[in-house]
């Protein structure tokens, strides 16, 4: 469960700036400050694996579905029907040929989601840091896997934002370290400890037309929108069953 706190506004902060740990390389991408472009190096199809599919998954992870369900695009680097899928749909909605190759042109638009620092095109690191240290440290997971875990989901609310028609979305609170989420009243298992969650706010749109959308961005965790936020997360990434508070199904 989320929490109605709010943090204080960070879009402001300085971009990598922010101690993560060590540097740790996920799929090609260097987390120690800087970051480059991800390299790839062949055109993926659909029965292609390695970590290169992996790398793709990430990334086209909240196209999981057309319409709401408990669908969602596996981390495996196994790129079979459903990652092709979910491809076709990314294409779509960037105006791509929608054939589900992952040739030069899609791996461009790829890539201009993700900002030098590793982050992506519309969030920023130091939105979903721990509010009171401004780290990624004092979670249920690493530093590290919490920064890959938060990288993970600002993929998918790219999505999302895409699917809202590119309306902005602010994060009021991201990962949460143990003792903050204590203080505030946060579940004591919450998703915010391991960096799969979102409290979001999207000014001009209804948290219940966030919601739906959601649901079609692989988001496994949706709390009633009837709340001053609109509350996601990735819990089923962690092997927990699905959990959609207004959901149909």
């Amino acid at each position: 469960m989320s929490s109605s706190f709010r943090p204080l506004d960070r879009r402001a902060m300085l971009r990598g700036t922010l101690a993560a740990g060590a540097g740790i390389t996920f799929g090609g991408l260097l987390f120690s400050g800087t970051a480059q472009a991800y390299s790839w190096s062949r055109t993926l199809k659909q029965g292609d694996n390695g970590a290169d599919v992996t790398e793709l998954q990430i990334r086209i992870a909240g196209w999981a579905a057309d319409s709401a369900g408990h669908s969602r695009v596996g981390i495996d680097g196994d790129f079979g029907p459903g990652t092709a899928a979910a491809v076709r749909r990314f294409q779509t909605a960037y105006g791509l040929t929608a054939d589900a190759s992952v040739g030069p042109n899609t791996q461009a638009k790829l890539n201009a989601l993700e900002q030098s620092d590793g982050s992506t095109l519309h969030f920023n690191w130091s939105e979903f840091v721990n509010q009171t240290d401004g780290t990624f440290n004092g979670g249920k997971l690493s530093a590290s896997q919490v920064k890959e875990n938060v990288r993970r989901c600002m993929y998918k609310l790219e999505a999302l934002r895409k699917k809202l028609g590119d309306k902005p979305i602010t994060v009021n609170s991201g990962f949460r370290s143990i003792a903050h989420n204590a203080d505030i009243g946060g579940a004591t298992d919450s998703m915010h400890l391991y960096g799969t969650a979102a409290d979001l706010d999207v000014p001009g749109v209804a948290n219940k037309t966030v919601y739906q959308k959601a649901e079609t961005c692989g988001f496994s965790g949706l709390e009633t929108y009837n709340t001053d936020h609109q509350h996601v997360d990735s819990r089923a990434d962690l092997g927990r069953d699905w959990w959609w508070e207004d959901g149909t199904i």
